[in-house]
């Protein structure tokens, strides 16, 4: 039984070992640029929503419409776009608030339907980076890692990644990682995001990888926050919609109700 019980512990001390050694853990110098993106934007303040409203042009395909947007956030975890276009309403939901990612969208012919899960390991909140996963470096479950320095457009960037680490084994967290990885470029003088990067996918399919971004210009101080009143969307290297922020709002206080998916 000695033995037996000696051999048990040095056989979980290696497995613990093996789990640190094969845990990622977050780059100090991402870290660092993340929280000074975050006080950046949010000027010290404490961010809890903010409600974006104006203009939008939305592009699919050789369909183009024109009509209003809002685009309404509660903390990182719910979102919720609503367009108003010239050939109907859309809206697209996403809540995290359960610990299980959920989102659901509504297209022209009114029918809501569930997005696939394999659509909601990213950021629910993409629209506003005060909002991202860059305010949530307390969070364990996410690995910041600092890419360095780049050219992108043609404008000078600092590049951080960030994606969820679950502890799984190997495979399923390459799978967790690929799914959930968020590119962020910031301005290297005043730390605002320029630019999220990440992967869309059919709903039918999580092996393939559809190229989605997000570009951010025109930062305004709404109440003391930075917020960008430029907003573009774009998938596979076209442009899906362009936002044109002319209302702003933080810290209204919204409820639950707009961002259930029920």
């Amino acid at each position: 039984m000695a033995r037996f019980a000696v051999l048990v512990s040095l056989l979980t001390l290696l497995a613990v070992t093996l789990l640190a050694q094969t845990t990622p853990v977050s780059d100090p110098q991402a870290l660092s640029l993340a929280a000074k993106s975050v006080a950046a934007m949010s000027g010290g303040n404490a961010v809890s929503d903010v409600t974006l409203a104006g203009s939008v042009t939305w592009i699919a395909g050789s369909d183009t419409e024109t009509g209003t947007a809002t685009l309404q956030a509660k903390g990182i975890g719910e979102s919720r776009v609503e367009l108003k276009l010239s050939g109907g309403r859309r809206t697209e939901i996403r809540n995290n608030s359960s610990g299980v990612p959920q989102g659901a969208r509504t297209g022209t012919d009114g029918v809501r339907r569930s997005s696939a899960q394999h659509n909601c390991l990213t950021d629910p909140v993409w629209f506003f980076a005060g909002l991202s996963s860059l305010a949530a470096a307390s969070n364990p479950k996410l690995v910041f890692v600092y890419v360095g320095p780049e050219q992108r457009e043609g404008v000078s960037v600092q590049h951080l990644r960030l994606y969820q680490s679950l502890g799984s084994e190997p495979k399923t967290q390459n799978i967790i990682q690929r799914l959930s990885t968020l590119d962020f470029y910031l301005d290297p003088v005043s730390f605002l995001p320029l630019a999220i990067t990440f992967k869309v996918h059919p709903d039918d399919d999580l092996t393939t990888d559809i190229p989605a971004e997000v570009r951010f210009a025109n930062y305004q101080a709404v109440n003391g926050i930075l917020v960008p009143l430029h907003i573009q969307r774009l998938v596979n290297g076209g442009l899906l919609f362009d936002v044109v922020v002319t209302t702003a709002q933080v810290n209204t206080g919204l409820s639950d109700v707009p961002f259930s998916i029920q």
